[in-house]
């Protein structure tokens, strides 16, 4: 994968190692037809990681938001099919720190305040991922996208 270098060289490439460590060689699942929005703190690993994790989610449409004005903007316009919060976020929260990218509006907010926002605009069905450990976010989306109820995937039609 030519967005991880050595992964020693910086903390990104260290992390972006760690997701694909965590995929495992399982059968692979096409799950074009469905989609992920992402709510990180890290632009740079919002991008590697959109570039990354659609090969290895079977063909998923990823759509990263690193402030609350781009994510409730998106959590507004359309359905999602799973709606994640990356490690970086669940850090900042695990730590009783507000999720860099607040605004006016979310300031201070942490993951429950987050979640009751995905529920008001997603509603009660859609599954949240959440996990500070970059190994587990592959196997958690590919659980959660089985679960969604938006699209059902080619095969089982």
């Amino acid at each position: 994968m030519t967005e991880i270098k050595k992964p020693t060289q910086s903390p990104q490439d260290r992390m972006m190692a760690e997701v694909v460590q965590g995929a495992d060689d399982g059968e692979s699942m096409d799950f074009s037809a469905k989609t992920i929005l992402v709510r990180g703190c890290d632009p740079q690993m919002a991008r590697r990681a959109s570039k990354v994790m659609p090969t290895l989610l079977g063909g998923v449409q990823l759509v990263s938001c690193t402030d609350d004005d781009d994510f409730v903007a998106k959590l507004r316009e359309r359905v999602w099919s799973v709606v994640f919060f990356a490690p970086g976020a669940c850090r900042y929260n695990a730590a009783c720190m507000p999720i860099p990218g607040g605004r006016a509006h979310t300031r201070g907010w942490g993951l429950a305040e987050y979640r009751a926002l995905v529920r008001q605009y997603q509603g009660d069905q859609i599954p949240i991922v959440e996990t500070t450990d970059e190994r587990e976010i592959v196997l958690r989306l590919r659980q959660a996208l089985l679960q969604s109820r938006d699209k059902a995937a080619p095969d089982e039609c």
